[in-house]
């Protein structure tokens, strides 16, 4: 789950971590009574729940208050990759003197939260790991003891080469980390973090997002949710008891099993596709969830063929090829279909969609080939 820079912030100050002040504003006669209270150097910011906000212009620096109104009329209503600015946020300017990156993430690799510390701050910290990752530095924190003090102050270190200033710092990291662990955070990021002229260190922009596994337990976060149109189809999905997650493909795939699932995505890049989601139905017989998954697949405007692949263990061939039956007469979708059916009751299953005219294939690779073909004719 992501949440926007204003709540990330909002959480930032709850654990007392140095946030500049600012005010959320919908429209620009909010921007107008806010600038009443402020000084004259504000900056503007676009909430959008995307990265790269800057370089499209959703951020600007405003040096005079009508200067801040005329900006945030011009965000307002702005699109950033898709997304629509409903919202600004007008921050006190800072005077910055040196920009610095501090990132928390859950690291599989080493089965603990990493903290990532770099002195190349207000930029894409991908970009950073790609051209120079020595200027990134990793430390994977114990979780038996949290990031002690003497840690936190080497990686301040590392950063700012000064002792009061690396002192600082710590207080910092540890509070990041804090919050990391007890809002059940996947990625906490302040980006970028500066170093002010008279030496006071500020959190100017932030970063969260949050594990899907935990909400139940993090109600507070829960009510920030503002879910896009990707997120909702993946809370619709799991409401009935699918899994589900939105890719930048155009072929639409429907599988029983995330491990076959998974092959299923591999079968169809390796002859030249792109699978336009990852779609679990689960293992139960009931053609429902076949027509739920139908109408969340056409959903995706990007869609343009799907790939079924059913191994019936569990899951009856059967029950999957009526429930495909159901989901076209209800939904009369144009879009086109091939299926693959094995295991039980895969023959009975087979049958029954033969008298539909739907293309069916024995092996997984003549299905992704098929829907490949099938998914150029709409092009």
């Amino acid at each position: 789950m992501k949440i926007h820079e204003y709540q990330a912030k909002e959480i930032f100050k709850k654990y007392g971590l140095p946030v500049p002040d600012d005010v959320l504003c919908h429209s620009v006669k909010e921007v107008e009574k806010a600038m009443a209270k402020k000084k004259d150097r504000v900056v503007v910011k676009a909430q959008v729940l995307v990265g790269g906000r800057g370089k499209a212009g959703g951020v600007k620096l405003a040096k005079t208050k009508e200067e801040a109104v005329e900006l945030a009329g011009q965000i307002l209503g702005m699109d950033i990759k898709g997304y629509k600015v409903e919202k600004v946020l007008i921050a006190d300017a800072v005077d910055i003197e040196k920009e610095f990156y501090v990132g928390l993430i859950n690291d599989r690799n080493s089965k603990s939260v990493t903290l990532m510390a770099s002195a190349e701050g207000g930029v894409e910290i991908e970009e950073v790991a790609k051209t120079h990752p020595e200027l990134i530095h990793k430390f994977n924190i114990d979780p038996l003891t949290g990031l002690l003090d003497f840690q936190a102050r080497n990686i301040g270190m590392k950063l700012f080469g000064d002792v009061k200033l690396a002192r600082k710092a710590a207080v910092i990291f540890q509070k990041l980390y804090k919050l990391f662990v007890e809002t059940d955070a996947t990625i906490a990021e302040i980006n970028p973090l500066v170093l002010t002229p008279d030496k006071k260190i500020w959190a100017i922009d932030g970063k969260m997002n949050f594990d899907e596994n935990a909400l139940y337990r993090q109600p507070g976060i829960l009510a920030m949710r503002e879910a896009d149109e990707d997120e909702l189809k993946e809370i619709d999905a799991k409401e009935h008891g699918l899994s589900y997650v939105k890719l930048d493909g155009d072929i639409g795939c429907m599988v029983n099993g995330a491990g076959l699932a998974m092959a299923t995505m591999d079968m169809i890049k390796l002859y030249g596709g792109s699978p336009a989601n990852f779609l679990d139905i689960g293992g139960s017989s009931n053609p429902q969830k076949v027509v739920d998954a139908m109408n969340i697949l056409i959903s995706d405007r990007n869609v343009k063929a799907v790939m079924i692949n059913i191994f019936g263990g569990i899951t009856r061939c059967d029950d999957v090829a009526r429930g495909l039956i159901e989901a076209l007469d209800i939904i009369h979708a144009d879009i086109p279909i091939v299926v693959r059916l094995s295991g039980t009751n895969a023959e009975k299953g087979l049958a029954i969609l033969k008298k539909t005219g739907l293309p069916t294939v024995e092996t997984m690779s003549e299905a992704a080939k098929v829907a490949i073909e099938l998914s150029q004719e709409q092009k």
